[in-house]
């Protein structure tokens, strides 16, 4: 009895090995993807946000016509690919033919139902490559009213950003009532304890004004082409892609 029970320990563990092995190579396959057809994007924002809000919902409009305001002006716009907010933002860009409404959609056993307003759409095996993605090509992120999910990938961005992994990336946090709670706990707790800095909260910009989301996300090419120029960059590929688009946009830096 015990050689069999050994046996079937043996072949459950070879299992969960070769389960293990096969994984790498899906892990490899949601990087490659996601470099490959995301890596020659031009300017693109992210917006976050929950799979449940409502086509009525006050967030939903607003989501879709910050989404509207950016794609007009030439961002691409990212989204989980999914319902809700997702799809608001992508419905929002979709009807500017000039730009990219791109939904990086998962495989969930619930929720995750792939809206029909994207212009490319990739589908991941795994969260951590897909929020990766996410971020990682995009030059400021929109969060909006979610749940579990949306305030995971608000605080991978406030680390990533706190910690300089990535730089010149802004934050904006609509639903200032939504939001305000979590806002006084930062302040009052995180801040408060030590365990982070006041001038972390800076990285956050709380507001309700699309307006103000849309011209600070212009503004914030300024400073990363500065940036760049800075470190010695301003040959760089990425570089002339932000000057020649604020210089077909026509816009502006504030003075």
């Amino acid at each position: 009895m015990r050689s069999k029970k050994n046996e079937i320990t043996k072949k459950y563990l070879k299992d969960i090995k070769s389960a293990d092995a096969w994984s790498a190579f899906r892990i490899l396959a949601d990087f490659v993807k996601g470099y490959d057809d995301l890596g020659e994007l031009g300017p693109t924002v992210t917006i976050f946000g929950s799979a449940r809000t409502k086509q009525n919902a006050t967030s939903y409009k607003k989501a879709q016509k910050v989404a509207s305001m950016l794609g007009s002006r030439g961002f691409n716009i990212m989204t989980g690919g999914g319902g809700g907010i997702m799809e608001a933002a992508n419905r929002g860009a979709f009807k500017h033919k000039n730009v990219e409404s791109i939904g990086l959609n998962i495989d969930l056993p619930f929720e995750q139902i792939a809206n029909p307003y994207t212009t490319t759409e990739l589908r991941f095996d795994y969260f951590f490559s897909r929020k990766v993605m996410l971020v990682k090509y995009s030059m400021a992120y929109v969060i909006f009213p979610g749940g579990y999910g949306t305030l995971d990938e608000l605080f991978e961005a406030l680390t990533l950003i706190q910690t300089k992994k990535i730089t010149g990336v802004r934050v904006f946090v609509v639903g200032v009532d939504f939001f305000q709670p979590l806002m006084k706990f930062i302040e009052d707790k995180l801040v408060g304890s030590g365990m982070i800095d006041k001038g972390d909260i800076d990285i956050i910009t709380l507001t309700d004004d699309l307006k103000v989301v849309v011209k600070e996300i212009e503004q914030s090419l300024f400073k990363q082409m500065e940036m760049l120029k800075n470190v010695g960059l301003e040959d760089s590929t990425y570089y002339k892609s932000l000057h020649e688009f604020c210089t077909e946009k026509k816009i502006k830096q504030d003075k």
